[in-house]
């Protein structure tokens, strides 16, 4: 069996920044097992699967260990593909998911996400995460993920997370985030996985599910700029839109070409 594969960079737009991710067409969907071998073979954050369906495409999202509910810089790359290599003229792309319908919109070479807000709320930190960390939040709050609130920039630059402690803690699809205001942006983040084989993920698209209400509160406006601050770094402009959250950025290609299984 032959299948096409895309390699896109998202949330930016130059390759080797922003978060990679594995962007595979498929005409009918194939053995579970089949997909995660890919996505582990594929060996980046994230492989995207997609079908064509009568009304859109159904979109599937792989890490190398588990299927994610919910995957953002995935997201932006199958639309990246499907506008800019299959041949589909269109602005608008909707797409069946784990988390509902999805719809990305483009325009030049912005490319916006309509996803769930996932409203955080306060809550305690668990002493794992505590233990993994060298410096501590002034504030914790809970969604899928955890979301640490801290004073500035600097503190997130700066943050240290050992992997072996915070490995202890099972999230199945959740992970830690680390925010703080911007020096140059509204806000800012970092964005840890346990367990998973990357430890810190680049860009983290459904992160911003929580980010975008939380800060859209916090600095009472609801369009807001904002910077991963990985490694690689990525760039999000952000929408709070009361249930939903618009979250738009540009992509680049890496590589395409054919898997053979």
């Amino acid at each position: 069996m032959k299948l096409p594969i895309y390699q896109i960079d998202a949330f930016t737009n130059k390759v080797f920044g922003g978060n990679p991710a594995c962007v595979v067409p498929l005409e009918k969907w194939i053995e579970d097992d089949i997909l995660i071998k890919i996505a582990q073979e594929n060996a980046v954050p994230e492989t995207a699967f997609f079908v064509e369906t009568e009304n859109g495409f159904h979109l599937r999202w792989f890490t190398p260990e588990i299927e994610m509910d919910l995957c953002g810089h995935a997201t932006l790359a199958t639309a990246f593909v499907i506008k800019n290599f299959l041949s589909y003229f269109i602005n608008e792309i909707n797409f069946k998911t784990l988390s509902g319908n999805l719809k990305v919109t483009s325009s030049g070479d912005f490319f916006t996400l309509d996803f769930p807000t996932r409203h955080p709320v306060e809550s305690d930190l668990p002493k794992i995460i505590k233990n993994a960390l060298n410096i501590f939040p002034i504030q914790v709050f809970k969604s899928r993920d955890y979301l640490l609130i801290y004073n500035n920039q600097s503190d997130i630059e700066n943050i240290t997370v050992d992997p072996q402690i915070l490995n202890q803690l099972d999230l199945k699809t959740g992970g830690i985030i680390v925010t703080a205001k911007g020096d140059s942006v509204d806000f800012v983040s970092r964005f840890f996985t346990p367990r998973a084989s990357t430890f810190e993920d680049p860009v983290t698209g459904s992160a911003h599910c929580s980010l975008i209400p939380y800060w859209s509160k916090r600095l009472n406006k609801n369009q807001m700029k904002a910077i991963q601050l990985s490694k690689r770094k990525g760039e999000l402009l952000c929408v709070n839109n009361n249930d939903r959250v618009l979250i738009t950025g540009k992509a680049k290609i890496y590589s395409k070409g054919n898997i053979w299984i």
